[in-house]
């Protein structure tokens, strides 16, 4: 899995200029007395000048990932692979170890579960005959759009992923949670990462973990 920074517009200085605006003021470099602007903002909640930057990613994860990170919609936009166009061979994520069903939740993962030799038996066929089928299906001369019924959900994909710097900040502040699958919080993670790089001072507030 991976998030690739592609490009990104404004500083954190542009979501200063933007919150000034109201008072018709604009600086042309970032000052000690903006982080405490900065601060107040996310604070309080005043998101506005926060979706005045923007950054752009290109994602690879599995599509069960893909599938909880679209459902945030507002501020983003998403350009996914689409195999209604594309047959080359997929690639399918493997975990390194298989988590636990929770006791008192109907979501989520608690602990580990070690399969036994037959279970990784049956696991590695079964996704090797979906791959298997899929290619045979599209020599065939099946259309790709119904041959890939038959790829499981572990199957990566991609997309490109942008946004407003306020919208990314919503997202991580879900998705990076304890309780939040593990391979999701490690793509919003990557993202976190990337845009504390690249707006330092902004994001320092509107993460969660730093107010």
């Amino acid at each position: 899995m991976q998030v690739e920074y592609i490009d990104k517009m404004g500083s954190d200085l542009t979501v200063v200029n933007a919150a000034r605006v109201s008072y018709s003021k604009q600086a042309e470099k970032f000052e000690d007395r903006d982080e405490k602007l900065l601060k107040f903002l996310a604070i309080h909640n005043h998101w506005s000048p926060f979706a005045h930057a923007s950054i752009q990613f290109r994602i690879k994860a599995p599509v069960f990932v893909a599938r909880q990170l679209v459902k945030h919609q507002v501020g983003l936009v998403w350009n996914e692979v689409s195999r209604r166009y594309v047959d080359f061979p997929p690639e399918l994520y493997a975990p390194t170890e298989w988590r636990g069903r929770p006791l008192n939740s109907k979501q989520g993962s608690d602990g580990t579960v070690e399969l036994d030799g037959n279970e990784k038996f049956r696991l590695e066929t079964t996704m090797k005959q979906c791959l298997i089928i899929y290619d045979s299906l599209i020599k065939m001369g099946i259309a790709p759009e119904q041959a890939r019924m038959v790829l499981p959900q572990s199957m990566m994909t991609e997309w490109y992923w942008s946004g407003t710097l306020y919208a990314f900040a919503r997202v991580c502040n879900l998705r990076c949670a304890s309780d939040t699958q593990q391979e999701t919080r490690e793509i919003a993670d990557q993202i976190s990462k990337i845009c504390a790089e690249h707006f330092p001072v902004c994001w320092r507030y509107l993460k969660n973990d730093s107010k």
